[in-house]
């Protein structure tokens, strides 16, 4: 299998700047979004510096046995999960050590999800709200899930997932890189198929467009780059309320 990758990032209709950030492959399978979050412009330098991290991390160690130091991991754990759980420990320790310096910085942080492709793995790597999806036929699953203050009381049954369209706190993150000093990395694998769609968005899409209409807009757009500027085109219709940020990778016959 080959994988062929779109994606684009948008101000949206009610933010002053934009503090999403996103990665696209060249030399390397690896794709990124990461969603800022610490106004007055440093949410962007948190989103950019954890993407930047983590494809060093990932250029630094190609040719080389995966580094883990400073951080002890189970040695039982393959390689390559290693490799993304480090890395984005990594980005989160950049982020955090900067605000510690930096008092302009303080409470910077960001989400981040990141998906990375073997001949016959993909691996996810995983912190805060924004999501990866699994298009597959004609079901849409999301794989990640969100580490927010609404989706902990939905789980704790406090508030139903209809009360939470409308709770007031709904956007209120607990977990994301830069918050504390270390930081739990949730890692998703999967046996992908020909065919398969993978979808990494901030939450200024999936806040904007339901599932079904995410499914739809790859089934009626062939091109990739047409299914992700009307996935941000419908997201803005819809409202626009925060950045909008979209990767879509297809699995294809080699």
């Amino acid at each position: 299998m080959r994988v062929r990758f779109a994606g684009a990032t948008d101000i949206g209709r009610k933010r002053t700047h934009n503090e999403d950030y996103i990665f696209l492959p060249t030399d390397t399978r690896l794709a990124i979004v990461a969603d800022g979050m610490g106004g007055h412009a440093f949410g962007e330098v948190a989103s950019k510096l954890a993407v930047e991290t983590v494809v060093g991390y990932y250029h630094d160690t190609a040719d080389e046995q995966v580094i883990t130091w400073p951080y002890k991991v189970d040695r039982g754990i393959r390689g390559d999960v290693n490799r993304m759980i480090t890395s984005i420990m990594l980005a989160n320790l950049q982020i955090y050590e900067k605000a510690q310096r930096d008092t302009n910085c303080k409470g910077m942080g960001t989400t981040c999800v990141a998906i990375y492709f073997l001949d016959n793995t993909v691996i996810i790597g995983h912190v805060g709200d924004s999501r990866a999806y699994r298009l597959r036929s004609n079901d849409i699953c999301q794989l990640t899930e969100d580490h927010s203050l609404i989706n902990d009381y939905i789980k704790m049954k406090r508030v139903t997932a209809e009360e939470a369209e409308n709770w007031p706190h709904k956007n209120v993150i607990v977990r994301a890189l830069g918050m504390k000093e270390t930081v739990q990395v949730d890692i998703i694998t999967e046996v992908p198929r020909v065919g398969d769609y993978y979808l990494l968005c901030s939450d200024g899409l999936c806040g904007m467009l339901s599932d079904d209409k995410l499914m739809q807009i790859t089934r009626e757009e062939p091109e990739l780059d047409s299914a992700v500027d009307r996935m941000i085109s419908e997201a803005n219709e819809a409202g626009g309320v925060d950045n909008i940020s979209v990767v879509l990778a297809r699995l294809e016959p080699a």
